[in-house]
């Protein structure tokens, strides 16, 4: 199932329409950010590898053949952005993700801890859709839409990922 709305508005950015640009990021930012969040594993590079992301899908745009999956195409450019950005800065990269950091109670630790918890147990597609779910706060069909998926697919694997979650978290004697 493609999005019929967010072609469109691609199509209107292909013919030079700029003010379509803010639609497209709109719909399609929260999923890319968190695929390169799952390679990179640091917030701040991950925001520029997502810049860098949009800055190549404009620049590129003429290259996307219409009526495919748009955000597949976003993901993929996105993907190969984070894992170059993961293997050029490798060594120098300091995770924003400390593990033992949730132990000193603070609250703004806790959800790195959480993401970072997710993104080691979870598969790679249970995890996007945990993120884009629960995190981003898009509704499963949507999710299905984006992912192309089953609606049905997106609701166990969410279900399944979250009791994994917990699961984890009981035994650690988190609430």
């Amino acid at each position: 199932m493609k999005d019929e709305k967010l072609e469109r508005y691609v199509e209107a950015l292909r013919t030079g329409d700029a003010g379509a640009f803010d639609y497209i990021y709109e719909q399609t930012h929260k999923r890319a950010y968190f695929t390169i969040l799952y390679i990179v594993r640091d917030k701040m590079h991950a925001e520029d590898v997502l810049q860098e992301t949009f800055v190549k899908a404009v620049s590129s745009i003429g290259q996307y053949r219409a009526g495919t999956n748009f955000y597949a195409w976003l993901n993929a450019i996105a993907r190969s952005l984070a894992l170059n950005h993961l293997k050029k800065y490798r060594r120098e990269v300091a995770t924003d993700f400390d593990e033992d950091s949730y132990k000193y109670g603070v609250q703004e630790t806790e959800l790195p801890y959480l993401f970072d918890l997710a993104a080691k147990i979870l598969p790679e597609d249970e995890y996007q859709i945990v993120m884009l779910c629960q995190v981003s706060g898009y509704k499963r069909r949507e999710v299905a839409a984006m992912l192309g998926m089953p609606i049905a697919t997106v609701t166990w694997k969410n279900n399944q990922a979250l009791k994994k979650l917990k699961k984890i978290l009981e035994k650690e004697g988190r609430p």
